[in-house]
């Protein structure tokens, strides 16, 4: 017959036996926290899928709409005279509210139209022959309530918006080659770019711009040269 416990020896098991007890109970009720939590986080997961798809969808729908009310090239031409090759084009620019809100704080914007002459190649990629690039800076002169174009080492002043953006949305007479520099058995073409040129703003206004329909003026035109 085995010997009774002394009384500490069987207050100090039951003391173990209850903290085992209450320790299991612990770790049970936070495992049971944990998988609940872990469904709460699988299920927003879930959730957060079908708004960021609707995000981009909506993206993508409504940048190029406002691209192409940005910016229209309502005449493009290349013409051959004096033994050159020269570039005729105009635009019409529509200033989205961010962009005049800022020309309206005094912020300069700058414009560029580029030409690139190519020769096709069936056998290579195309050959460029030639490239002109000119840049217009506009900006708002609030001392005199003017706008000021400034294109290279020239510069004029205009006493409203529309005036200076007549003056830097189209060109005549832009020399892009010689035409001694065109051969007469090949096929040639040009590509045309007019946009506004968001790297040329200060560093502060680039973050966060890119992409935006807001400050995107851009149009394009592949001509063939006769």
């Amino acid at each position: 017959m085995p010997l009774p416990l002394p009384p500490a020896t069987r207050t100090t098991t039951g003391l173990a036996v209850r903290s085992a007890c209450l320790l299991g109970l612990l770790g049970l009720l936070g495992l049971l926290g944990l998988l609940r939590w872990r469904r709460r986080l699988q299920a927003l997961r879930i959730a957060r899928w079908p708004l960021v798809a609707a995000l981009v969808l909506l993206q993508s729908l409504v940048l190029p709409l406002a691209t192409a009310q940005n910016a229209e090239l309502t005449a493009f031409q290349l013409v051959r005279q004096d033994g050159e090759l020269n570039v005729e084009f105009a635009t019409r620019v529509t200033l989205p509210r961010a962009v005049e809100d800022a020309l309206q704080r005094g912020v300069p914007m700058y414009f560029v139209a580029r030409a690139d002459l190519y020769r096709s190649r069936w056998y290579w990629r195309d050959e460029r022959v030639a490239r002109v690039v000119r840049s217009w800076r506009l900006a708002y002169q609030p001392i005199t309530s003017s706008w000021r174009v400034s294109l290279g080492g020239l510069n004029q002043a205009y006493p409203t918006l529309a005036e200076a953006l007549a003056s830097i949305t189209r060109s005549t007479g832009w020399r892009l080659a010689d035409l001694q520099q065109l051969d007469g058995d090949s096929r040639y073409y040009v590509e045309f770019t007019y946009r506004l040129d968001t790297t040329q703003l200060p560093s502060p206004m680039q973050i966060g711009i890119g992409g935006q329909a807001d400050w995107t003026i851009q149009v394009e035109r592949s001509l063939k040269l006769d």
